[in-house]
């Protein structure tokens, strides 16, 4: 058994989020003594990773106060989906598209109003209590990532212990910031659905759309064991309308959403994978010639198909906002994908947290191993 640092990694998806939560629970339950110096997240992740940074209590207890929060959300909760918020916003991007893009219609900034869930976010997150976990050295660094409206770069904006040094690829940087509610916003700002936040002067949107190494951050802040959720169904079959006829907007727009939230992470698991089966063939008399190290990977991933879940909840959400959605195309049955992204309704989020636990007594065994391997570093 090995001193280690592990990490939490948490992907994006919307009200796939509810998934990550209830995985979270069942480990916690497992393992009440675990704790993650070094947790990460986009997008709804990054929601999750900063209630769990904020939380002043152990695992067990941030998990099971994150779920309780999970099961209570709506659609009413998250955006504004009445009649006069949708029909307002439908009319700027009508008067936008009609005047030519001219001043004299106001911007779009989304289809939706965020204003609920930045309320909700208002309440749990908290920057000092973050800062006394680091001060602590309960927490070693969150790290909440957002795309850069303006430069389109993938910004990682980090909270932690202040020797820790940011870095600067192509297309990644890291910020040193305390996180507040504007970082996890512009990182939960789904594209063209939810609007973009500013922070320090510049506008952000969802971290997911150029976070194309999503494991990146966590071992760049000094992990050596990752445990990263989740939320593609790795049976999934992309499958919708018949072979003849020609996909609904819908459809294109939930392979959009599904080439943002779940491929980066599957192809960043595929590489860190490569690298350590080469640095095994390293001799150990050269391994300092090497600068890669070797990182334990373990990604949970839904035992089940989380759009066909979310295809028998349509009729739950708001009727203005479901009949939107119906005008993209979901009525044809291809538009299951972005349901699931956007269906934050109650009983289809109790769903996923259970689906979840469920997934993670199935891998009680992988998951044992990738604790009970890490002991000195998790206490």
């Amino acid at each position: 058994m090995r001193p280690c640092t592990p990490a939490l990694v948490l992907s994006g998806g919307g009200a796939r989020g509810a998934y990550q939560v209830g995985v979270l629970r069942q480990i916690a339950r497992q393992h009440p003594e675990l704790r993650f110096p070094i947790i990460t997240g986009v997008s709804a992740g990054a929601i999750n990773a900063t209630f769990i940074a904020s939380h002043a209590g152990e695992l067990t207890d941030a998990t099971d106060e994150l779920a309780e929060l999970w099961s209570e959300l709506s659609t009413s909760r998250v955006m504004r989906s009445d009649i006069p918020s949708l029909l307002a916003n439908a009319l700027r991007i009508a008067g936008n598209v009609v005047s030519g893009g001219s001043r004299i219609a106001p911007p779009v900034r989304g289809l939706v109003d965020t204003a609920p869930l930045r309320r909700i976010l208002t309440s749990v997150v908290d920057s000092r209590s973050i800062q006394a976990k680091i001060d602590a050295g309960r927490l070693e660094a969150l790290a909440v990532s957002a795309t850069s409206y303006r430069t389109g770069d993938s910004v990682t904006f980090v909270q932690g212990r202040p020797e820790l040094e940011m870095w600067d690829r192509f297309r990644r940087h890291a910020r040193a910031e305390r996180i507040t509610v504007d970082h996890v916003m512009a990182s939960a700002a789904i594209p063209l659905f939810f609007p973009g936040c500013e922070v320090d002067g510049e506008y952000f949107g969802d971290g997911s759309l150029r976070q194309t190494y999503p494991l990146s951050p966590a071992i760049h802040l000094g992990a050596d064991r990752v445990l990263a959720i989740s939320s593609r169904f790795a049976n999934v079959s992309e499958t919708g309308e018949a072979e003849d006829a020609y996909p609904t907007a819908a459809r294109v727009l939930g392979l959009m959403l599904n080439s943002i939230f779940l491929d980066h992470l599957d192809a960043d698991a595929e590489r860190l994978e490569r690298v350590n089966q080469l640095l095994q063939r390293v001799d150990p008399k050269h391994s300092w010639l090497v600068p890669e190290r070797e990182v334990d990977l373990l990604v949970v991933r839904p035992s089940l198909d989380i759009a066909r879940m979310a295809a028998g909840y349509e009729r739950q959400m708001p009727r203005t906002l479901r009949y939107l959605i119906r005008g993209l195309g979901t009525r044809r049955g291809s538009g299951a994908d972005l349901l699931s992204y956007l269906l934050f309704e109650p009983r289809f989020l109790s769903e996923l947290i259970e689906l979840g636990e469920r997934d993670a007594k199935l891998n009680r065994v992988r998951i044992s191993r990738f604790v009970e391997g890490c002991a000195p570093a998790t206490v």
